[in-house]
């Protein structure tokens, strides 16, 4: 887990639970407890989880501790724009403007595992047409960038 000094991650976790509160609230969807628990998971540090590390770590509620559950659970929290999944590590993050329709472009640091969300538009747009001049539909469109963060390099 990777944070600045003098960084108050709790009001980190509690912004992003209020936020799908809200988000779930007026799309007449339930934020179960369930679903605060993982999402609180994701956001526990700002680097990626594994589904099967949040598996783990509800191993003490036997009930919810099932693959597909948890599966279940990260799959809504994406319809809701509150999470991101990383193809290229197969694991989430939280999503820091939830609600807000974007393309994110993603900064993975290989060593520590941080990842920073960024949106730059011009890197969107170039993308948009590169895959227009190629005759592509773009349907959805991440970028996942792997490097060293300042901390790490």
């Amino acid at each position: 887990m990777h944070q600045a000094s003098g960084h108050n991650h709790r009001r980190c976790i509690a912004a992003a639970l209020h936020s799908a509160d809200r988000l779930c609230a007026g799309s007449g969807t339930r934020m179960t407890a369930l679903r605060r628990k993982v999402l609180a998971y994701v956001w526990r540090g700002h680097d990626a989880v594994k589904a099967y590390d949040i598996l783990a770590r509800l191993g003490g509620d036997a009930h919810l501790a099932k693959p597909p559950t948890v599966y279940r659970t990260l799959q809504f929290l994406r319809a809701q724009g509150l999470v991101h999944r990383l193809e290229s590590l197969n694991a989430f993050v939280g999503c820091p403007q939830p609600g807000k329709p974007h393309e994110g472009q993603f900064l993975i640091c290989s060593r520590c595992g941080l990842v920073r969300e960024i949106h730059e538009p011009a890197i969107a747009d170039a993308v948009a047409e590169g895959a227009t001049a190629a005759g592509f539909r773009v349907e959805r469109q991440m970028v996942e960038v792997q490097g060293l963060c300042a901390k790490c390099r």
